[in-house]
């Protein structure tokens, strides 16, 4: 008997060569989505080599498929959606006709069903929400105006998608005359056009009522005893057999698609107060399954397609990465955005992903698209993935070229001149003082105690807020990053007596010690660590003092059991301006 399984052997090397192919991936600076797609290639049978068990990935990427519309409803905000609803509703829906006509446009120029040019042109037409949030993360761009359109326009596209994978199936009922395999409703022909449209709406809107009267009360409260019990290993089972149980009860009861199941438990979990907890300990294996997901659909693809069909994907492509982003580019205009805002949403757009491998693998079992349109989606989604960066460098570079780039970057040349002169790196005429690096919680604490202990020192803290704190206080703040060393220079480390880093991030605080260390030998340095490994790390760099916070509160609380044994206080408040005046 062998020592493994199909199972076994379809998770652990799709695992393991999607964790290798994404790590390469990402030191490429491209998105690790191409890595684990690449992953599900190699293991798939248009690759020599193992391949997987088809049946068992599909059915693995079943349960990705309900983990991601898990968390596409647990981060659903209805008040985010509502603040940019003006333009991102709209602006969705037309967007997304016009990527499907010209999905169908080039379906027609190849001979394929009206139908089929439908179900490719709209598997076109929505971007991938992995892909988009994470362009705009590291870009910076969630929380302007132009991040939280992009993501307004990402829900509408979603929902538009939660409905059309609900309804597909009774569609394809009808325009196959019965005959569209796993439609679900095979015995429902009699009804007709409208009874069967009129079924599937009814059966939608009786599981959202019973979610919205039924789940919106079970599903918070029995989270809420499971979170009283203080069992992490049952709140994080409690999340999954929610998620899994109504995705599963949805198709089951009410004959819908797991994900609208999923995507409605995500959201009515979305409303409690422990949903961030709950979005937290599910997603590790949310992330496992969504790669196993990707896996799964990397094995759909066929590689020939680059050689059997080189116009038509370039074709696709063109539709993803030019056509789209045009018709996203003309709509924001049209609604009197800035060219910036039209700019970013054209490039968060030009890339297709998770609903896009979901339609064209929904499409191809109901027999409304073939197995070439199959793999120009799947091929157009890994190639445009690939190439959304240099789309958002593209975008970047027409912006600089225009009148409105221009007059940016002046007003942002004189900002950058202004806040310079605002620093004011004049050096300080303190001498054997301290500084103290940052103004945060504990930084704040330190400054206080030696104010009080009438020590001179000086501040170092790199925001304005808290520098503007600090000067409230009295104290004198240098504004900057004191891992520069016109920073470290202006703040005189060379004539300190002490240098007290409260940062929480030991490696920066480590360039700190180092540098500080450099320049005055005699100097004592004290920082502060999580664990011990960083403790290590800021000594071995030159602090002559590490304080770990957790080993601190251990002691501190030994210290008040056994600061008086008759009468069993604690030790006085004073104690801490009374350490902080021996410095």
């Amino acid at each position: 008997m062998p020592h493994y399984t199909p199972l076994i052997a379809t998770i652990v090397i799709g695992l393991v060569l999607a964790f290798i192919l994404g790590v390469i991936a990402h030191r490429l600076k491209i998105s690790p989505l191409v890595g684990y797609l690449l992953a599900g290639v190699l293991v798939g049978p248009s690759t020599p080599g193992f391949v997987a068990d088809q049946g068992l990935a599909n059915e693995l990427a079943e349960i990705g498929v309900i983990l991601l519309m898990f968390g596409v409803g647990l981060h659903f905000s209805m008040k985010d959606l509502m603040s940019v609803k003006a333009i991102a509703l709209p602006g969705a829906i037309v967007q997304i006709g016009a990527a499907t006509l010209l999905g169908m446009g080039l379906g027609w120029t190849v001979g394929w069903p009206l139908v089929g040019g439908f179900v490719f042109g709209l598997a076109l037409s929505v971007a991938s929400t992995v892909v988009l949030l994470r362009a705009l993360q590291e870009r910076r761009l969630m929380d302007t105006d132009r991040g939280k359109i992009a993501v307004g326009w990402l829900i509408v596209e979603d929902l538009a998608m939660v409905l059309t994978l609900v309804l597909l199936p009774a569609l394809a009922e009808i325009l196959t005359g019965g005959t569209a395999s796993g439609s679900g409703l095979a015995g429902s022909s009699g009804f007709g056009l409208v009874g069967i449209l009129a079924l599937t709406v009814g059966k939608v809107a009786a599981f959202v009522a019973f979610m919205l009267i039924v789940g919106r009360r079970f599903i918070p409260w029995a989270l809420h005893y499971v979170a009283h019990t203080g069992s992490r290993e049952l709140f994080r089972l409690a999340v999954l057999a929610i998620a899994l149980g109504v995705a599963f009860g949805a198709a089951a009861l009410f004959g819908v698609s797991f994900a609208l199941g999923a995507f409605f438990a995500g959201m009515i979990l979305s409303e409690s107060p422990l949903s961030q907890r709950a979005a937290e300990e599910t997603l590790p294996l949310r992330d496992a399954f969504a790669v196993l997901f990707f896996v799964s659909v990397g094995m759909l693809f066929d590689p020939h397609i680059v050689m059997k069909e080189p116009l038509l994907l370039l074709g696709t492509l063109a539709i993803i990465l030019v056509g789209k982003s045009i018709a996203a580019f003309l709509i924001v205009k049209a609604f009197r955005y800035p060219t910036s805002t039209a700019l970013t949403i054209s490039a968060s757009l030009a890339q297709i992903g998770e609903f896009s491998f979901i339609l064209a693998a929904l499409g191809f079992g109901l027999g409304l698209i073939n197995e070439t349109a199959r793999d120009l989606i799947l091929a157009g989604a890994i190639l445009s993935i690939m190439l959304n960066p240099l789309v958002f460098g593209a975008a970047k570079l027409i912006y600089q070229r225009t009148g409105e780039g221009h007059r940016a970057a002046v007003r942002a040349a004189e900002v950058t001149e202004a806040a310079a002169q605002a620093r004011d790196l004049s050096p300080t005429r303190l001498s054997g003082h301290a500084v103290v690096i940052g103004y945060g919680r504990v930084g704040r604490i330190v400054a206080e105690g030696l104010r009080k202990a009438g020590r001179p020192y000086l501040v170092v803290e790199n925001g304005d807020e808290r520098a503007k704190e600090a000067r409230a206080t009295g104290a004198e703040v240098i504004l900057g990053n004191a891992v520069e060393g016109e920073v470290l220079a202006a703040a005189n480390i060379a004539g300190a007596s002490h240098l007290l880093i409260a940062i929480p991030d030991a490696f920066e605080a480590g360039q700190i010690v180092s540098k500080a260390r450099s320049l005055n030998r005699s100097m004592q340095i004290i920082a502060r660590g999580r664990t011990d490994a960083e403790v290590a790390h800021l000594v071995d760099y030159g602090a002559n003092l590490a304080i770990m916070g957790e080993r601190e509160i251990a002691l501190g609380m030994l210290g008040s059991v056994s600061s008086d044994p008759e009468t069993d206080k604690p030790a006085s408040p004073g104690a801490d301006a009374a350490a902080v005046g021996a410095v």
